[in-house]
This record gives structure tokens, sequence and C-alpha cells, in this order.
């Protein structure tokens, strides 16, 4: 635009110096020619613009935004058009209470009150994309910043109307996937009305209330101390059963012993220790009694 401007300045002193009665009349077709040059250079480096990897052209003349959307690369277009770029690559825009994280400064995290009347901070990151082909409509009708305008207040807004159906306890633990993709429905439903397209919905974390926590804690200590108990209360049952079996099975042996063992089964048991004790190193002494064949046994 600069050689245009200079062009068309050469050009109109060109067009005023081109009268005979003055001495320098003779530059004018040179000077014309110059401007000429330039206007065409200036429209022809005006005509070429390039939009870098990740990014989009929005084409406006004279204020009227086109609908003609310039994809990566060299592209040419109205030298007297402006070009407004937009980036189409994956964005977040983080919400949380840690003053370094988040988008704003601050404690940013979104305050929500649940089913049974509590409060609960939610830490959320959301990530989206525009659309290219939404880009027109997006500056046409929200302009560059739709962070602040969009995402935003529609990702708040759509956390506080879904919290209200659930307990704190239950966006705590058991129904936060049910909570997170409920919300991600209702916020990719106004995102793609508007141009943008949600990829992702983050819950990084819900703090409860101090009371909420404890009772929590509480409810979680009492049932590992159950846990405990019902283990302690199994081993004992399974030792129980262990002792009655073997108490049974003494019992049976001592039953087979009493009714099994005849005298000629007895004969022959002193009959092997008679056996062993001679096969005995050590000095004993043998003394028999005639009743029943039966010795007694003495020794060192």
């Amino acid at each position: 635009m600069f050689f245009i401007v200079i062009g068309i300045a050469l050009l109109i002193a060109g067009f005023a110096i081109n009268t005979p009665s003055l001495s320098f009349a003779h530059f004018a077709r040179p000077i014309k020619v110059v401007g000429i040059v330039l206007i065409l250079l200036g429209a022809l480096t005006a005509s070429i613009r390039q939009i870098d990897a990740g990014q989009v052209g929005i084409v406006s003349l004279f204020g009227k935004v086109t609908d003609t959307v310039l994809m990566p690369g060299l592209n040419f277009v109205n030298p007297f058009a402006s070009v407004t770029e937009f980036d189409v690559k994956t964005q977040n825009y983080t919400m949380s209470a840690d003053t370094d994280e988040g988008e704003k400064k601050g404690d940013d995290a979104i305050r929500v009150l649940t089913a049974d009347g509590l409060e609960v901070v939610v830490d959320l990151t959301v990530l989206y994309r525009l659309i290219p082909a939404d880009a027109p409509m997006i500056y046409r009708q929200i302009g560059t910043d739709y962070n602040d305008k969009i995402v935003r207040p529609v990702t708040r807004t759509r956390i506080r109307d879904n919290a209200v159906y659930y307990d704190a306890v239950a966006l705590y633990s058991s129904r936060r996937d049910e909570f997170q993709n409920r919300i991600y429905k209702s916020i990719e439903t106004d995102f793609r009305k508007r141009g943008l397209l949600l990829e992702q919905l983050l819950i990084r974390k819900i703090n409860l209330p101090n009371s909420v926590k404890l009772t929590i804690e509480s409810k979680i200590s009492a049932e590992q101390e159950a846990q405990k108990m019902q283990f302690v209360l199994q081993k004992e049952k399974q030792e129980a059963e262990r002792k009655r079996v073997e108490a049974q099975g003494i019992a049976d042996y001592q039953k087979i012993l009493s009714t099994g063992l005849s005298d000629k089964q007895l004969q022959y048991e002193q009959i092997k220790a008679q056996k062993e004790l001679a096969a005995s190193p050590n000095a004993k002494i043998v003394i028999m009694n005639g009743r029943g064949n039966v010795p007694m046994l003495l020794n060192n």
C-alpha cells in the first residue's frame, strides 16, 4: 500500500508539472512513468498475502466482511482489502483456583451450588478449535475476542446449570464422569452454533467444603475398619474350621485304634520295637514277664 500511495503522489505531481511554461516540465513524463511503476508494484505486493500454517485469513473490503477464507500459503486478494488472521489450531482455556494456571489472573475457578445446597469449586480446562468455514461468521458477529465472549461465559453457565442435578459427594466420587459427559454435550452444542468445535472437556479438580471432606474421610475410614473386621472374622472362621477338622481326625484315629487293634497286631508292634532295640549300640536290659509275652525295656 505504501508504494501505491507514493505512486499516486508521483503521478499527480507529473500531471501538475506538465506545463510548457515551467522550466522542469520535461521531467513530467519520467515522473509519471515512475508513479505508474510504483502503483503497479504496490498493487502486486498488496495483492499477495501469506497465511501461516494453523491460520486462516478473513478478507474485508471497506468494512464489509466477505465469505472468502484464505488458507495457509500465498493468496491473491484485492490490494485494498484487509486480511484478519484467525488461529484454527487446538486452543485451551483454563479456569482454575490456582493463581498461575488459569487464563485470568487470580482465583478463576467455577463455584457452583449442588442439589444438596453445598458450594463446590470446580477447576476446568476446555480444549477447542475454530471451524475454518465459520471464521467469517465469527469475525462478523463476534470478532476476534471469542474467548471472552463465547468460551468463558458459555462454559461457566453450563457447568452451573448442570451441577444442580447432583449432590456434592456424587460430583466428587461416583458420578463425576457422568457430570463431565453431561456438560460436554451441552457446551458442544452451544459452541458449534457459534463456529467453535469442542474437542475435550477436562474437569481437573473438584473441591468440596471442609465439613463434607471430613464426613467423606470418616465414612471411608469406617468402611476400611469394617472391611478389616470382616477379614479378621473370616480368618477366625477358617482357623476354627481347621481345628474342628483336626479334632475330628484325632477322634477318628482313636476310634480306629480302640476298635481295630488285635493281640496279634500288638505282638507285631512289640517285635518291631525289639528289633530296633537290638540294633541300638547302647547297653540295655530286657526283662520279660510272663503276661502276654509283653517285655519291659530298660536302658541307661
